[in-house]
C-alpha cells in the first residue's frame, strides 16, 4: 500500500482499495528514485540526530517509506531533553491534510521551486515552513543522450551522504492513524554544467536542491520568508556521476 505500515495497510485497505506502490518502477518526471542512508552512524554524524525508530526502504521510489527529518515539534519547550531536530519515517510523495487517499503521493515526490507556494498540494506546507532534509546516498536520472534513457546514479563527490531540501506534511486516516509524507524541492538545471545533461532532450532541466552541511539546521529552522534564499544549485564540482 502507499506510504503505510503494514498493520496501518491492513486497516486500511477495505477504505482505499487496491494501492499499491509502483513495482515497474516506470514514472515519468525528475527525481523519483534515490538511495536512501541506512548506517545509523551517518545520522548522527552527518545529520546530528538520532536514527528514525523505525527503518525505511534503502531503494526509494514514489510511495515507499523512507526517512526524512525536520525540526522537532517541541524544540522551543525549554527542554534540554528535547532534540532540536529529529529523524522520522514518512510516505516518498507528500500528501496534504485534505487529500481523498494517499495515492496523490505518486504525483508529488517532487515541489518545484517556481510553483510550490500556490499549487494546491503544496502551499501549506510551504507556508507553514515545514521543511525538511531528505538523507540519500545518491539519486538516479535518465541519460537520454544516447536516444535511450540509462539511469545513472549521481552521488556527492567523496560519497558523502546528502542532505536534500524538501517539505513534509501529515495525513489522518479515517481511524485516526497519522502518516507522514514528504517531498523533494526542484529547481531549474538549465544552465548546470552537469545536471543539465540528463532528461529529454526536449525537456527542461532540473535538479534537486542538496543542502551544503552547513546549511542543515538552517534550513530546518528557517522562517517562510527566507525560504528561498537555500534553494540554490550544488556546485557541479561536489557530484560524481556513476
Amino acid at each position: 500500500m502507499c506510504g503505510l505500515s503494514q498493520e496501518l495497510s491492513t486497516a486500511l485497505t477495505p477504505w482505499i482499495g487496491d494501492n499499491k506502490a509502483p513495482h515497474n518502477h516506470r514514472i515519468d518526471g525528475m527525481c523519483s528514485h534515490y538511495q536512501g542512508i541506512k548506517r545509523p552512524e551517518a545520522y548522527r554524524e552527518v545529520f546530528k540526530v538520532e536514527p528514525p525508530a523505525m527503518e525505511g526502504k534503502e531503494d526509494m521510489w514514489p510511495c515507499y517509506q523512507g526517512s526524512f527529518i525536520r525540526r522537532h515539534p517541541h524544540a522551543d519547550v525549554g527542554d534540554e531533553a528535547v532534540p532540536s531536530n529529529e529523524a522520522l519515517i514518512g510516505q516518498f510523495g507528500l500528501v496534504p491534510h485534505w487529500a481523498a487517499d494517499l495515492k496523490l503521493g505518486r504525483h508529488t515526490y517532487n515541489a518545484r521551486s517556481e510553483t510550490v507556494a500556490t499549487k494546491p498540494s503544496f502551499r501549506d506546507a510551504w507556508r507553514q515552513a515545514r521543511h525538511c532534509i531528505i538523507p540519500a546516498i545518491a539519486i538516479y536520472e535518465p541519460d537520454w543522450r544516447t536516444g535511450k534513457a540509462i539511469p545513472t546514479r549521481i552521488s556527492r563527490a567523496g560519497d558523502q551522504p546528502m542532505g536534500i531540501a524538501g517539505l513534509w506534511d501529515q495525513w489522518k486516516s479515517p481511524g485516526g492513524e497519522i502518516v507522514h509524507s514528504f517531498t523533494m524541492l526542484t529547481i531549474n538545471a538549465d544552465q548546470h554544467p552537469l545536471m543539465n545533461l540528463f532528461h529529454k532532450p526536449t525537456d527542461e532541466k532540473r535538479m534537486v536542491v542538496i543542502l551544503q552541511p552547513e546549511q542543515f539546521d538552517g534550513w530546518l529552522h528557517a522562517p517562510v520568508h527566507s525560504s528561498m534564499e537555500f534553494l540554490q544549485a550544488f556546485p557541479a564540482e561536489g557530484l560524481r556521476v556513476g
